[in-house]
């Protein structure tokens, strides 16, 4: 059997004796475990949710995570029923849904985009009573987009303002 090297030693080494690192294994492990135990059961984000506005001309919901990680593709649904007929539907989304965020394809297009106030001005076009209005856009949270973001929405027909919903998203490391 050969010797062992100098610096170690059967007492410290095989044995143990004299380190505390066990424990320190141990709660990094359980903390490793904990952390991807959250991100099952979706602390961390990407489940949509839906939030919704309505008044007497239309009623619109938004349908999309209020949490996402970086680096990750999401879709934001946007659905506008009008009880009325909406001769210029237009939706105003605040900075926070590109802030950050490269917008992949936005579909159906949009008659026309602008910008208002360094919102996004997305004009739909007319959309008749009894109708409804799907608008489904696909995005990419960048890699170095870390914190919260308002990302508001608000329905217009032409420059009078309808109804608006009050929403945020989160962005996980």
């Amino acid at each position: 059997m050969a010797d062992l090297p100098d610096f170690l030693t059967l007492r410290h080494n095989r044995d143990r004796v004299g380190r505390y690192d066990l424990p320190f294994r141990r709660i990094a492990t359980a903390l490793v475990t904990l952390f991807c135990l959250a991100g099952l059961l979706n602390v961390f984000g990407q489940r949509p949710q839906s939030s919704t506005a309505a008044v007497s001309t239309a009623s619109i919901k938004v349908y999309a995570p209020r949490r996402v990680r970086l680096g990750l593709y999401f879709e934001a649904r946007f659905t506008i029923d009008a009880h009325r007929d909406l001769k210029k539907a237009t939706l105003v989304l605040d900075s926070g849904w590109a802030e950050g965020i490269t917008i992949n394809t936005i579909e159906p297009s949009p008659i026309g985009e602008a910008s208002r106030d360094g919102k996004l001005v997305l004009e739909l076009g007319h959309i008749p009573a009894g109708k409804t209005y799907l608008l489904f856009v696909q995005m990419q949270v960048n890699p170095t987009n870390i914190g919260r973001r308002s990302q508001d929405v608000a329905l217009y027909d032409g420059d009078t303002f309808l109804t608006s919903i009050d929403r945020s998203i989160t962005i996980f490391p």
